[in-house]
């Protein structure tokens, strides 16, 4: 009787755990777990500084530092970078705020540094959990009623793998870009709502002000998303005013609270384009409150009185583009200086073409292009055979909007790559399904197994990879965009506590170890690799080009009091090639002029202060 009984138990049990896993919140948990432990268990044993390797992560950090320091929260100068008077940064509080609030909680258990360490450990673990939910989410809204379990668990599956085989969710990214890449898989699930529900719409128009706030690289991605918003009001009018409204609402009054949340009221009336001011907001804010007035039309007005009234609002629009915001109608960094895009730009790796990755990387290029394409291919497939046309002209048109800016910097494949999930989940439920149902079919059973596999990533890398240098090269940071310091490059410890030693001053480094001086020690630095030093970048270029002779000048003209000299620098490797009687080219030869004094160290700079007193 026990047995049976024993048995009927462990029978019910099956049914209520497949229950509880079937639902959104205790799958995303249990995959969020799963997920944050083996990328911890991975990376943290072998992690030499629990800040990541990324310029941006590092300064993130100075960034909260000063602010901690007394910096006032609309106070972005970088006082530290750049010619005298500092550099203007583009980036939001709204990034400072959570990780500075880790790093004050973790601060009253630790020392201060280890407290910068775990938060900086903890935030993009943290961040995976939303990331995931967003999938689940955006999952159970792709399958029928009866497949949404399935559909959700593989949109799960791969999205904790986007997560573990990528950058952005290792422990020490600071930078904004993985918040960005939450906030675009949100608000793709929000929409996804079949009913245009003014809830979904509300949080996706929250989730878009939010993005534009953070950094201006989703203003691409933000445009599609309103386009696709007021084309589905287009479309379906009195059926989806309710969701349009909310959206427009919410955009607006989003956007505005932002706004005056982060901009100094002194630069009300400033226009950039690289990050939220006038420019943004007003088009952003002017755009949703349009949708919202439009969405109030009568229920019985015609598609064509929809598509005229929308017509009239992108007019408005556009002109007010023309007369508030023309110079942000091309890429913000069009009037960068010719000489920064041959030796910087050119060679940052998220920021180059798809040209330049078949140049310089083409076993990784299939990585960064091949699942965007795919999931553009499946959708033209679903919506040509009349399956959730709406839902995969939804992911069509933000899936190819990303995948068109990767072709022009290959940083958009992550939001391609991300945005694929939920179409190719469902491809991949329904080839499960097919499989099970023709066990013997051996095309069928290939097909599927073949679809799972194209949908990563990961394995288009590592084929890639392994492919031209051999299964030993095989590795997972093989889609990595980093462009931090390598371990055979100056910049450890010792050189950091070589230049502790030295009097506060001014340093011409080369831009990529600008960071790390600003986070190690108390000196400024000539240079840092961001567009808006292009002043300090430029002088620390001219130094190192010019001759010795004439350097001597430009050093002055721009304070610097010590010379790091990187030999191995790619950068100061250039500039060595660019000229061969430049000051760096003479330094390289072992030629030092007198008015350069070397300073003992045991690092991998070679440091010089600048002689007050003109050479005799």
């Amino acid at each position: 009787m026990n047995t049976t009984t024993d048995e009927m138990s462990r029978r019910d049990a099956v049914p209520a755990a497949n229950s509880v896993l079937s639902r959104l919140f205790p799958a995303t948990a249990l995959y969020w777990l799963v997920t944050a432990i083996a990328i911890a268990v991975i990376s943290l044993p072998k992690a030499k500084d629990l800040i990541g390797p990324d310029n941006d992560d590092v300064m993130r950090l100075v960034e909260i530092r000063d602010w901690f320091g007394g910096q006032g929260w609309f106070d972005l100068m970088q006082y530290r970078l750049g010619l005298s008077g500092g550099t203007l940064m583009h980036w939001s509080r709204f990034i400072d705020a959570p990780i500075g609030g880790l790093i004050k909680l973790f601060s009253l258990f630790m020392p201060m540094e280890m407290a910068e360490g775990v938060a900086a450990s903890v935030w993009p673990l943290l961040l995976i959990g939303p990331l995931l939910l967003a999938f689940g989410y955006a999952g159970r809204r792709m399958g029928a009623e009866a497949d949404r379990p399935r559909v959700m668990h593989i949109a799960l599956g791969l999205g904790a793998l986007f997560a573990f085989t990528g950058m952005k969710f290792r422990p020490g990214a600071l930078d904004h870009h993985n918040v960005q890449l939450v906030l675009a898989i949100g608000i793709a699930a929000f929409l996804a709502d079949r009913r245009g529900g003014a809830l979904s719409h509300a949080a996706a128009g929250i989730a878009t002000a939010l993005a534009i706030a953070i950094g201006a690289e989703t203003v691409p991605f933000v445009a599609v998303v309103c386009l696709c918003v007021g084309a589905r009001w287009i479309w379906q009018g009195a059926a989806f005013a309710a969701g349009a409204r909310a959206f427009g609402a919410s955009l607006t009054l989003a956007v505005t609270a932002a706004f005056f949340a982060t901009v100094p009221r002194s630069a009300y009336t400033a226009v950039t384009c690289d990050n939220l001011s006038l420019g943004f907001y007003s088009l952003s804010a002017l755009g949703g409150a349009g949708l919202f007035a439009l969405a109030w039309l009568p229920a019985g007005a015609t598609i064509g009185v929809r598509f005229a009234a929308s017509a009239v609002l992108g007019a408005v629009l556009s002109l007010a583009a023309l007369f508030i915001a023309p110079q942000c109608l091309g890429s913000p960094l069009a009037n960068l200086d010719p000489l920064l895009v041959e030796l910087w730009l050119n060679n940052v790796v998220e920021a180059q073409s798809i040209a330049a990755q078949m140049r310089q990387f083409p076993e990784t290029v299939a990585g960064f292009y091949a699942v965007g394409l795919l999931a553009v291919l499946v959708c033209l497939f679903r919506i040509w055979r009349g399956n959730q046309r709406g839902l995969h002209l939804l992911f069509l048109a933000l899936i190819a909007a990303s995948w068109a800016v990767a072709l022009v910097q290959v940083r958009g494949s992550l939001f391609a790559n991300l945005l694929s999930i939920p179409p190719l989940a469902l491809l991949i439920a329904d080839l499960q399904k097919k499989a099970r149902e023709n066990p013997k079919s051996l095309f069928v059973n290939l097909g599927f197994v073949v679809a799972t596999l194209a949908s990563v990533p990961a394995v288009w890398g590592l084929s890639g990879v392994v492919w031209k240098d051999g299964i030993a090269s095989a590795s997972m940071d093989v889609l990595s965009m980093d462009n931090g310091q390598a371990s055979d490059e100056c910049g450890d410890a010792q050189d950091m506590a070589a230049l502790r030693s030295l009097t506060p001053g001014t340093i011409a480094a080369p831009s990529n170890r600008g960071a790390g001086i600003l986070r190690f020690t108390g000196h400024r630095v000539l240079s840092a690799p961001y567009h808006r030093n292009q002043g300090g970048m430029l002088a620390e270029l001219h130094i190192g080009m010019a001759k010795p002779e004439d350097a001597l000048a430009l050093l002055r003209e721009a304070g610097v009091t010590v010379v790091a000299f990187c030999r191995n620098d790619p950068q100061t490797e250039n500039l060595i090639g660019l000229n061969a009687d430049g000051l760096y080219a003479s330094l390289a030869r072992g030629e030092v002029p007198a008015y350069l004094s070397p300073v003992r160290s045991g690092g991998k700079f070679q440091l010089f202060t600048v002689n007050e007193a003109d050479p005799k």
